[in-house]
């Protein structure tokens, strides 16, 4: 059956980002832009060309600029740490990235000169 030219299309809805609902985790995901609209754009479907993933994460990381939980869903998706998709406006290789700063960074804290705790002068 044809639609009238002046009907949209019906497209299938797209699942949501799973977003973790452990009452640990905290509140910030009930408020998360995701949970509302835009749920195809954080999670790549299979076999996508690069070209499409790269437009698909710009538009979630726009959707992710607008969201007021932002800082908390990149914190948490550095925490779990999240595997895949567009959590807190990054990649999961942007994540990748974050983390390995801060181990490198947490290191080097570790072997800084003077970094122990500071001596008592006699």
């Amino acid at each position: 059956m044809q639609h009238p030219p002046h009907q949209p299309l019906q497209v299938a809805a797209l699942p949501k980002p799973p977003v973790p609902a452990r009452e640990e985790d905290g509140p910030w995901h009930a408020e998360a832009v995701c949970r509302r609209d835009e749920a195809g754009l954080f999670f790549a479907p299979s076999k996508e060309p690069t070209a499409a993933r790269l437009s698909r994460e710009e538009a979630a990381k726009r959707v992710c600029a607008r969201c007021p939980v932002m800082v908390a869903c990149r914190e948490h998706a550095l925490l779990q740490p999240e595997p895949y998709g567009v959590w807190g406006g990054l990649t999961a290789a942007e994540r990748r990235v974050v983390l390995a700063r801060r181990r490198r960074r947490a290191g080097e804290l570790r072997q800084a000169p003077g970094a122990g705790p500071i001596a008592a002068a006699g």
